[in-house]
């Protein structure tokens, strides 16, 4: 049997499925056993009409309704026998088997939500492959780099001078923002986090942490704006899973922005939630993808963009360490339309007073 191909059952009965229009297993069993019945009956009845005694009536009867008995409950149960098929492949790493799913019972439906879990685990081994290759190229790329220039300077082909030693703290900054990408990661698998709140000025705070990330604008020329109102706004917040935030938004918010655009980070209060939009100038996020992008190793389509593409030049897990992070706050984030580009919308409760607060 080709192990591509939806697994077929033996040959020694047909799969013959006249039922599945009934919507309830019950009533195709009920069918099953009234059909049987009458089967039965008749054969029964034909043969004291023609003068066969019980000795070979009764046999007949029951050869007859036991064969249309299993012939029918074959095709009923031709959909498990299928998803057996099917699991024993994915144990051995192949996704491609799906069920045949034709009938409208509980037994139909089940086979749908099976191939729709096998499209799901495939869709996600896929990704899950597709980020551990684009991880490695992020940790090859700065330690291929470091390497080389450290090597140049034992070997004395270049000086020691700031601007070969501030490459080789570039690449060690890079590095170390794909690490702690990682470990944001692993935390979100492990499920649990602390929290550790203070009150600060919010215009303050998005000031600084914008302006760090200026530099990686990459030549693009880039405008930045933050606009707080009111301009002493507070928020009582974990201000490192906060930085995570924006950090993570003005990054996606850069690599998508053309030449010359601009990046704005807005901030409100709105009664005991303080708003943040992040928005740039992009090719925007398409409908259908303005939730899936915050899904760990989640990918937009091919029309719309997401620091998870892998021709983004992403890791594939900014957008879900942002949702992780608002979600330990108690926020939410979602894409919104924009009149041009991306807009992403953070709300958080202005006053977040639990301190290692851990996430059920």
């Amino acid at each position: 049997m080709d192990s591509r191909q939806p697994p077929r059952l033996k040959a020694s009965l047909p799969d013959v499925r006249p039922l599945d229009r009934a919507r309830s297993l019950k009533v195709k069993l009920s069918v099953v056993v009234v059909v049987s019945v009458l089967i039965a009956a008749s054969i029964t009845w034909l043969g004291l009409r023609n003068g066969l005694g019980p000795t070979k009536t009764f046999p007949l009867a029951i050869i007859f309704s036991l064969s249309f008995t299993l012939l029918i409950a074959r095709g009923m149960t031709s959909p498990l026998r299928e998803m057996t098929a099917a699991v024993s492949a994915m144990a051995e790493g192949d996704y491609s088997q799906r069920v045949r799913a034709t009938s409208h019972d509980e037994v139909g439906q089940l086979a749908l939500a099976f191939n729709a879990m096998v499209e799901e685990i495939a869709s996600s081994d896929q990704i899950r492959r597709d980020v551990i290759a684009n991880v490695s190229h992020e940790l090859r790329t700065p330690v291929a780099a470091l390497h080389a220039q450290l090597e140049n300077l034992v070997d004395g082909v270049v000086e020691p001078t700031p601007a070969t030693l501030h490459t080789a703290l570039t690449q060690t900054e890079r590095l170390s923002r794909l690490i702690s990408y990682l470990l944001d990661l692993s935390r979100i698998e492990a499920g649990a986090a602390e929290l550790r709140v203070k009150e600060f000025a919010v215009g303050d705070f998005l000031e600084d942490a914008v302006g760090a990330l200026t530099m990686l604008e990459a030549g693009k020329q880039l405008d930045f704006v933050v606009d707080v109102d009111p301009g002493d706004l507070t928020i009582t917040s974990d201000p490192e899973r906060l930085r995570q935030i924006v950090t993570n938004l003005v990054q996606n918010a850069i690599r998508h922005s053309p030449y010359g655009g601009t990046v704005t980070v807005v901030a409100r209060e709105e009664g005991d939630e303080v708003l943040l939009d992040f928005l740039d100038e992009g090719p925007g996020i398409a409908v259908e993808d303005r939730e899936r992008i915050f899904q760990r190793f989640a990918r937009g389509g091919p029309n719309s963009r997401s620091v998870n593409h892998p021709t983004s030049g992403g890791t594939g897990i900014g957008l879900a360490i942002v949702r992780w992070a608002v979600d330990l706050h108690g926020g939410s984030v979602r894409a919104l339309e924009a009149p041009k580009g991306a807009r992403i919308h953070v709300r958080l409760p202005k006053n977040h007073t639990l301190v290692g607060h851990q996430p059920s």
